[in-house]
């Protein structure tokens, strides 16, 4: 089976920083885009950004700036490098990442667990 563990959540003041990882383990063949969302208090998820296989990145107008995607494809994972935090970037980051099991396998959606990131004011 596939897993995507996140870590490095946790408090922070405003205008600190985090680095949020997203690992993938199991059965990979190869792994497409690789995202991050957050869900706020009361809110939909929302998408953060996203990173492709070559390193091509998009992000969500309320990050840029501040936010960073990048990717380290041999070891299957993502980063999120979080600067200049607000009290509103205040949610539970979630990975996600679109892969395929086996050489002829299909494009299919995995997630992880989340990890909370909480700004304080």
């Amino acid at each position: 089976q596939v897993q995507l563990v996140e870590s490095g959540g946790g408090l922070v003041q405003a205008g600190g920083s985090l680095r949020l990882s997203c690992a993938a383990s199991g059965i990979i063949f190869s792994i497409n885009v690789m995202g991050w969302y957050r869900q706020g208090p009361g809110k939909q998820r929302e998408l953060v950004g996203t990173i492709t296989t070559s390193g091509s990145t998009s992000y969500a107008d309320s990050v840029k700036g501040r936010f960073t995607i990048s990717r380290d494809n041999a070891k299957n994972t993502a980063y999120l490098q979080m600067n200049s935090l607000k009290p509103e970037d205040t949610a539970v980051y979630y990975c996600n990442a679109v892969l395929k099991k086996w050489t002829w396998g299909r494009w299919e959606d995995y997630w992880g667990q989340g990890t909370q990131v909480t700004v304080s004011s």
